[in-house]
């Protein structure tokens, strides 16, 4: 059972991807939907016999690589953490897997497509069931190349070659990071499973090396690049920019890639590492502090966005700085329940924007929407449950992990906690603002839609709309349901999964926070709220006069700008990489040096001087037998007789030749 939930997903890939020609559309979409969904009914009984049982299972298959002191095995670990990774990558999957029957129905390539997203549920589950770092990077670089693959699925579309390149060219950067943190751990623990690391850190405290002439702390250090490879796959602040780009993939993609497997790789590094980041005050600090400023800059952004799809990508940037930051402050168990909910309400909108954006015929702009509240109500209440559950109303998903989040931040009373807890304060203001207002400017404003376009637009079928409601259920009740297995200080499941110092009390101190701070978050949010509805529904008509005043077009010029991310990132690196790759490389080096020395270079001299000396073969004997003599005098010269009488060879020499011009006179 536990190895047939990781490795069912690729067997469905693998007969989708070489047999689909074969066994047809529908042959494909349901070995592909059956594989994954039997992994999903399996992860259940995992979760069950680990976490409610407490029963911890690892699995060695058999030797992976070996050389003198480095062995690697197949192995698994299945512990709390892991089994709640597989609920949440399974059971999303498995309903992408059945929404994208419907939503690519009229698509020649489905079998490519639903083979490319089993592998990419495939390469997820390696991840989060590996037991070494070795096994969790192929797991790691695997999402990476799934992900490439999905969003460029649709490959004649330019735009969706360049976006699947930046997201992996820019993951590259954080992968970098991550491989010479394993290598660094290897260097210092002579191996890669976790159960014998995490045992050891404690022994290798304030050890330093030097690096780059620089004395570091080795723990300090490890972590801060083991956290460079989550910046760059759960698109923190700085590589973050790949992110909205990937929405040139198809709906059922970034539901899958933003809400339950690639952008949550990153987040599960950091918890799966907890027991090494604990010893580092300094690498938690940057956690938090990074996770803080993400949360608002993706906040800032998605509130001016006009693609229905990037709005809810910015989101869902936001959403994992707020579970870094809670990784940052210790709180590695509420970042996981906030991760689990997150994949609930986020695949559900994600999803409700593909149902819309097949309703509107390809249409993304929110602008040229609207009105659509009684052309598909259905995907409207879904949107509304989505966009609740995300600003963390009450009593709904998102309300049980993302305030007690807020409420945690806040109780660790230093600076770092406040901080973050007033940037993510600051943030759910803002996502309650867009949140609503792309509800108002999709299905409640005047249609600005081509008539055609509206008479045309209808609910979507079964196959969409069954995984809109289980994921509508999801995102009202499984907060609620998982709120008392996850959060307190009584809770027993996690075991060593999670590992956190005693003296961090911030449960019991957010316990008794006082009322009106607890009230907060919920302030902000209605905040946002009835901003979003004064704009949008009574000063419609005066948001342009707005933009004559210089400060606010100039707020609204840097965000709609990206925080200029992509400006300075294009003029100050990516012009000077391209100058140096075509004027330095490739003219001065391939075409210069290379070119003069190298295979080419020498193959041309070689003839020339074959030529040349080609040209002294006259047929005569004299110049045969004059060259012979020169030859015999120059190694006299340098090998045989002393220094001494070179100056009588050379009178020789002279007498030679002048001899062989007399007998060439008398021939």
């Amino acid at each position: 059972m536990y190895i047939l939930v990781v490795f069912l997903p690729l067997i469905g890939a693998i007969t989708a991807g070489l047999f689909g020609r074969y066994i047809g559309k529908q042959g494909s979409i349901f070995i592909t939907t059956g594989s994954v969904g039997i992994s999903a009914l399996l992860s259940f009984i995992i979760f069950y016999e680990i976490v409610l049982s407490h029963s911890v299972c690892t699995v060695k298959l058999f030797p992976w690589m070996e050389s003198n002191n480095l062995l690697i095995f197949w192995g698994f670990l299945f512990d709390s953490l892991t089994a709640t990774m597989l609920i949440v990558v399974t059971f999303i999957s498995t309903l992408v897997h059945l929404y994208s029957s419907g939503y690519m129905s009229e698509d020649p390539h489905i079998p490519r497509f639903m083979s490319y997203l089993s592998l990419f549920t495939f390469f997820m589950l390696m991840l989060v069931t590996a037991d070494n770092y070795v096994q969790l990077f192929l797991g790691w670089e695997g999402v990476g190349l799934a992900s490439y693959l999905l969003i460029n699925f649709w490959y004649t579309r330019i735009q969706a070659n360049k976006a699947a390149m930046k997201a992996l060219i820019v993951n590259k950067i954080g992968d970098f990071g991550l491989s010479l943190g394993i290598a660094l751990i290897f260097l210092s623990f002579q191996t890669f499973d976790f159960s014998v690391i995490f045992n050891l850190v404690p022994l290798i405290l304030n050890e330093k090396f030097i690096f780059l002439g620089i004395s570091v702390d080795k723990i300090t250090f490890i972590s801060l690049l083991l956290f460079v490879g989550a910046v760059g796959k759960s698109a923190q602040i700085g590589l973050h920019t790949w992110l909205p780009d990937a929405m040139e993939g198809p709906t059922p993609v970034s539901a899958l890639i933003h809400a339950a497997t690639m952008v949550t790789a990153g987040v599960f590094v950091v918890l799966r590492s907890s027991p090494i980041l604990e010893y580092s005050n300094f690498s938690l600090f940057v956690i938090a502090l990074i996770g803080c400023l993400t949360a608002f800059m993706a906040a800032t952004i998605g509130v001016v966005q006009n693609d229905l799809k990037k709005v809810i990508a910015y989101s869902t940037c936001s959403q994992l700085g707020y579970m870094i930051f809670a990784c940052g402050l210790s709180n590695y168990t509420i970042s996981l329940f906030h991760l689990m909910n997150h994949a609930f309400f986020k695949a559900l909108l994600f999803l409700s924007a593909g149902s819309v954006i097949h309703a509107m015929a390809d249409e993304q702009d929110m602008r040229k929407m609207g009105g659509l509240l009684k052309v598909i109500p259905v995907t409207y209440i879904m949107i509304v449950v989505g966009s609740l559950a995300l600003m963390g109303f009450p009593f709904l998903t998102g309300f049980y992990s993302k305030d007690i989040l807020l409420e945690l931040a806040y109780g660790t009373y230093h600076f770092t906690g406040l901080f973050a807890y007033w940037l993510g304060i600051l943030s759910a203001f803002f996502t309650s603002f867009y949140s609503i207002r792309l509800i108002f400017l999709t299905f409640l404003k005047t249609s600005n839609s081509s008539i055609q376009i509206v008479n045309h637009a209808h609910e979507s079928s079964w196959y969409m709309v069954i995984p809109l409601i289980v994921l509508g259920f999801g995102s009202i009740f499984v907060g609620f349901l998982g709120k008392d297995l996850f959060l307190g200080l009584g809770v027993d499941v996690w075991n060593s999964a999670l590992f956190q110092f005693v003296n961090h009390m911030s449960y019991f101190e957010a316990e008794f926070l006082p009322f009106y701070i607890k009230l907060i978050p919920f302030v902000f949010s209605m905040g946002g709220v009835l901003l979003a509805l004064l704009i949008y529904n009574i000063y419609e008509n005066r948001l342009i006069s707005l933009f004559n005043y210089k400060k606010l077009y100039y707020i609204y010029s840097f965000f709609i700008r990206k925080w200029y991310f992509d400006v300075i990132y294009n003029h100050y690196i990516v012009k000077s990489i391209l100058f140096f790759g075509y004027n330095i490389s490739f003219k001065m080096i391939d075409r210069g040096l290379i070119e003069l020395f190298g295979p080419l270079g020498i193959v041309r001299i070689l003839n020339y001087i074959i030529l040349r000396v080609s040209k002294l073969q006259s047929g005569l004997i004299y110049h045969y037998a004059f060259t012979i003599i020169i030859g015999v005098t120059f190694f006299i010269l340098l090998f045989i007789l002393p220094v001494y009488i070179k100056t009588g060879l050379l009178l020789v020499f002279v007498y030679t030749y002048i001899y062989l011009n007399l007998i060439k006179s008398f021939i």
